[in-house]
């Protein structure tokens, strides 16, 4: 179990070092999730599923954040209550939180196939579900829901394998599922002709395969041992987990009500041009795994970081405090900016990587509106980029309320009432600008916030 003594290069160790050995695994660990839908993308897209297949997982895809949200939730605070308490030197009752966590994501997680099986068309044509893409949609969502408990319990324990300071096992758990996902794919999908439903059976296996690597890893872990007894519900203790956890959860629902939002407008107004429903909501299905790609690069290192932030901020080492958020600042400015460039001057290049379009009227329009997708609506990622490694930071420190508050704003406040108004004037890509805008009040939200936390910092 860890002691005050085997955690304290946490406090003394070079910044650039930490962040290097705890951001670098948890990024590639991220960057590999990310995999399982964007394989699956890549491969629907260059099937004969084609653009309605792509548009079917970009309506299944709020299903994944659902489960995100409550996973990070429980997983994100859990994991800051371990090395919060670390950078105290109060580890006893570590044990008691990781095993509540794991028995509130399996209760959580198990409901959620209850609620969600009964309601499978009417939350798919609540995303943009077309008439077309439906029965493609419907195939890859059964599946999908039915491995919700494994998906939801690997996220979770991979937050507390991080914390437990071994990234690394937390990148080979993701690895082991994404290698099998990436095998299975063409196997399922190209071998077998089983269309979406091997795509989803491609996933789900791959997400077991993680979760296996994630439990046996547990009887081993240095910061606290499991026993029965671990299991039995701590309230005290999983109360201050979710509320460090809180923001994860607020983060990840807004995420839910913007897809909700702009899968709504994209149907909407793409059904009154000469785009049609489908082409819309396959454009923004394939912007959403590229966006993906580059934000699981910014909070890898922001979540990998987090051991170490929580534990400066539990032992007032607040000098190192400001060098972690700079370092962070700095490497999520450099990806915001690369990415820019990638969007503006090559979405072409992007784009044709999911695949040619086969089974619509007009490939052309496709193509046209994917760009288009990809220049406007990614215009200021860059902010997008600073904004979440902001939040992830606050959270880390233990300012919950700091950072629930970024995500709400930008996708809530600004892009959900820009996404109704603007496309009124502007037809549909009104929905599209709407983001850069959101952006925009994002950053300076998030300037205000940062300011405020270190100006009271300088005060302790």
């Amino acid at each position: 179990m860890a002691t005050p003594e085997n955690t304290a290069y946490l406090g003394t160790e070079r910044i650039y070092k930490l962040v290097v050995k705890f951001g670098v695994p948890c990024v590639l660990s991220l960057l590999v999730s990310a995999l399982y839908n964007v394989v699956d993308q890549i491969f629907i897209g260059n099937s004969e599923l084609s653009t309605l297949g792509n548009a079917a997982t970009g309506v299944v895809f709020p299903l994944f954040i659902i489960a995100q949200a409550f996973a990070w939730w429980i997983g994100d605070g859990c994991a800051a209550y371990i090395n919060i308490h670390q950078g105290r030197g109060d580890t006893e009752h570590i044990h008691e939180c990781v095993g509540t966590s794991v028995v509130a994501t399996l209760a959580i997680s198990l409901l959620a196939v209850v609620v969600f099986y009964p309601i499978k068309t009417t939350f798919l044509v609540l995303f943009g579900a077309s008439e077309d893409s439906l029965p493609y949609a419907e195939q890859y969502y059964e599946i999908i829901l039915f491995f919700l408990p494994v998906y939801m319990l690997s996220n979770m324990i991979n937050s507390v394998i991080r914390a437990d300071g071994s990234p690394a096992v937390s990148m080979a758990s993701m690895l082991a599922g994404a290698i099998i996902n990436i095998i299975l794919d063409p196997v399922f999908i190209f071998g077998f002709r089983f269309g979406m439903a091997g795509a989803a059976w491609a996933t789900a296996i791959g997400q077991s395969a993680s979760l296996a690597v994630s439990l046996a890893y547990l009887p081993f872990s240095k910061t606290f041992r499991l026993s029965l007894t671990s299991f039995i519900p701590r309230i005290k203790d999983f109360s201050e987990a979710t509320r460090l956890g809180l923001s994860s959860l607020v983060t990840q629902l807004a995420i839910v009500i913007l897809a909700l939002t702009s899968n709504a407008m994209f149907a909407k107004y793409g059904g009154t041009s000469h785009y049609g429903k489908d082409i819309p909501m396959a454009a923004i299905a394939i912007e959403s795994k590229a966006f993906t790609v580059i934000i699981s690069i910014v909070v890898g290192v922001a979540l990998g970081c987090q051991p170490v932030i929580s534990y400066n901020v539990g032992a007032k080492n607040f000098t190192r405090v400001k060098k972690l958020y700079k370092a962070i600042f700095l490497f999520s400015l450099a990806v915001g900016i690369i990415s820019t460039l990638v969007f503006e001057l090559f979405p072409d290049v992007v784009v044709e990587l999911f695949g040619k379009p086969t089974n619509i009227p007009n490939p052309d329009d496709y193509y046209e509106f994917a760009k288009k997708t990809f220049r406007i609506f990614l215009s200021l990622v860059t902010f997008t980029c600073l904004a979440k490694a902001s939040s992830l930071f606050f959270l880390a420190a233990g300012k919950s309320l700091f950072a629930a508050i970024v995500s709400p704003v930008r996708d809530l406040l600004c892009f959900v009432s820009l996404a109704i108004i603007l496309p009124v004037f502007l037809g549909i890509d009104g929905v599209l600008i709407a983001s850069p805008i959101s952006d925009v009040v994002a950053i300076i939200v998030t300037a205000i916030l940062t300011a405020v936390y270190f100006k009271n910092l300088e005060k302790q």
